[in-house]
């Protein structure tokens, strides 16, 4: 493709509301075209490296016998209603009625889908565990869309859906996917990721892991602990408090506190640590009346999607109103009147003595609160976020946090789905009983921005080979010049047609015989053609190639390349000289092809003697 024909704009400056760098890049490069919020056009060499990228997935998929299929877009209400979230979820899924009137919506997410296929095809044990994919357009409402292809309304994604009869058998695929999820993104090219533990969210399901990029513009916080591998979304982690020092204990003593409210101006006015204070964070249930007030130490905050699983409801910000009672700024445990509520205590206040907390009055705070003599909760409840510094759950350690953007996720499902949806099968006692299922996602359009995030430098985008557009370009210095011009096209054509020919680049050059024996040439080799040569363990490559197939065939190895990985071995690298070999190449410029093209006669005239 030539350049000039190339659809999109490529400008050396971003636009001037772009401010992570990936967004930056793939705008410059004309990969993207906005079209309204968190809406997105591919133009050739995006599109190009998404199905590069779409390959690679299929490829691993494939490998742990995946069944690609491809679900609707639009799907009925009854199906999401089967499942229950039709109602559970918000504004973020697009309904709408068809001509017919019938109320429809717009995929966000196929597990639905998934098990009404299978729900239909599917009757026996006999017919488990399988697992089925997709590569497909999903659309959600993102109240907040950021960072170009990191966070869109409109996406592609993989999704896959596995099925089994036992958790012991979800187990052992659930591995082989996380096993396929590292190949995929190390085969993309990309090199600062991990997979940590994770929250289920909307999906459901007990175990789940993400898979993330690891940048200062991520989203996510991640705690790790460098000494024993530790890895967890803040979502889910878990660490231990370092000890703090909470003074004498103390009778508990109400004391006038102004118009100090929040944490930091409480504890200035009465010369105490944030740690000795009562922290009180509201909440409201979605949809409902209900109030939740969380009780959490003064220097931790809340980790939400922790109280969300303690209570198990949807909660969102509170808007304080008179009729609940709660007298914001001043809100304590003691004497709390709670009409129509929740209260949860978090496990850093279990043994907490000489705190202070709120009076639930004007003006005024308690001091000298023991939480076990004056509060006595029912139970306590981890619903606090991870400090850097905490020790690790694990060994102990201390733990650090980093940012990440979520690049991947895999979740078991358990029965979830089949379940609400009423899908059995008959096990091997002729018994119906619910399939357990898993469920694994990558966002193409997300790839490519990690990828994007990575690889650049300060001329900008640098991709790696496996998902580039274009694994060569051809960019003559001087296009006006004829000579350079023509020379410039002459190898294009050329590259064009050792690509139909072979269908692959050439990217080493491996050498035996007696010619190897040669230091000497295998050096030239290596200058002349630019690229690394290796010599290998043999001299003997026929027979060596002959015990190769022979092994495949009889089932030692599965493929052919395992084989070849197996039982080559390469002995010595020779490195191409830059300088000679720009030496080579101008030889090969002026003086061989002129050569070739002079005497082209001649070696027809050969030919001809030869032949008879």
């Amino acid at each position: 493709m030539l350049l000039s024909k190339l659809v999109g704009e490529r400008v050396k400056e971003a636009p001037a509301d772009v401010t992570i760098l990936s967004h930056a890049l793939l705008a410059r490069a004309g990969y993207i075209k906005p079209v309204a919020n968190g809406i997105f056009s591919l133009t050739s060499p995006a599109q190009l490296m998404a199905k590069n990228i779409e390959d690679i997935i299929r490829d691993e998929m494939n490998k742990i016998d995946g069944q690609e299929v491809k679900f609707p877009v639009v799907m009925p209400r009854e199906l999401w209603e089967q499942s229950g979230r039709y109602s559970s979820i918000g504004s973020e899924m697009v309904r709408f009625k068809d001509r017919s009137g019938k109320d429809m919506l717009l995929g966000m997410t196929h597990e639905e889908a998934a098990v009404h296929l299978a729900k239909n095809t599917v009757s026996s044990y006999n017919q488990l565990p399988f697992m089925i994919y997709q590569i497909q357009t999903k659309f959600r409402d993102e109240p907040r869309c950021r960072g170009g292809l990191i966070r869109v309304r409109e996406f592609t994604m993989k999704d896959a859906y596995s099925f089994h009869m036992t958790e012991e058998d979800l187990e052992k695929h659930y591995y082989k996917e996380y096993d396929a999820y590292n190949n995929i993104f190390r085969r993309i090219g990309l090199k600062k990721f991990i997979a940590v533990k994770s929250d289920s969210g909307m999906m459901g399901g007990s175990i789940a892991h993400e898979f993330m990029l690891l940048t200062e513009v991520g989203e996510d916080t991640l705690v790790l602990c460098d000494e024993c591998g530790y890895k967890s979304n803040m979502e889910v982690a878990t660490g231990v408090r370092p000890e703090v020092d909470f003074g004498a204990d103390a009778e508990k003593e109400e004391v006038f506190t102004g118009d100090a409210k929040d944490i930091a101006e409480v504890s200035e006015f009465l010369k105490v640590q944030p740690y000795q204070t009562i922290k009180a964070v509201v909440y409201a249930v979605k949809g409902e009346k209900t109030v939740v007030v969380a009780f959490i130490r003064g220097d931790l905050e809340v980790n939400e999607a922790k109280l969300k699983k303690a209570i198990m409801k949807n909660i969102v910000p509170w808007e304080a109103d008179e009729e609940s009672g709660l007298v914001a700024g001043n809100i304590g445990p003691i004497g709390l009147d709670l009409k129509d509520g929740i209260v949860v205590f978090d496990k850093s206040l279990e043994g907490t003595y000489n705190m202070v907390t709120g009076a639930n009055k004007p003006l005024y705070h308690v001091k000298g609160v023991n939480v076990a003599r004056d509060i006595k909760p029912k139970s306590f409840v981890d619903i606090a976020k991870v400090k850097a510094g905490d020790k690790c759950p694990v060994c102990g350690k201390p733990l650090h946090l980093e940012n990440g953007i979520e690049i991947g996720n895999i979740f078991q499902l358990g029965t979830k789905y089949t379940k609400s949806m009423g899908m059995t099968v008959l096990n091997e006692k002729g018994e119906a009983v619910n399939p357990i299922m898993g469920c694994y996602g990558i966002g193409v359009g997300r790839a490519i921005a990690a990828i994007a995030q990575e690889s650049n430098d300060k001329a900008g985008l640098i991709l790696p080979i496996t998902v580039a557009p274009y694994k060569v370009h051809i960019c003559p210095l001087r296009i006006d010049d004829q000579n350079v011009r023509e020379k410039a096209f002459a190898l294009y054509d050329a590259l064009k047609s050792m690509e139909k020919r072979a269908g692959y680049d050439i990217k080493r050059i491996m050498v035996s015989g007696g010619g190897a024996n040669s230091d000497e040439v295998c050096q030239i080799t290596a200058d002349l053609f630019g690229c690394k040569v290796q010599k290998i363990q043999t001299y003997e490559t026929s027979a060596l190639g002959a015990a190769m197939a022979s092994f495949t065939g009889v089932g030692e190895y599965k493929k052919l390349s395992d084989a070849v990985k197996s039982m080559s071995h390469i002995t010595y690298e020779y490195v191409p000289n830059k300088e000679n070999h720009e030496i080579y190449r101008k030889l090969y410029d002026r003086v061989y092809r002129k050569l070739y093209d002079a005497n082209k006669k001649f070696y027809k005239e050969i030919r001809e003697i030869i032949k008879h």
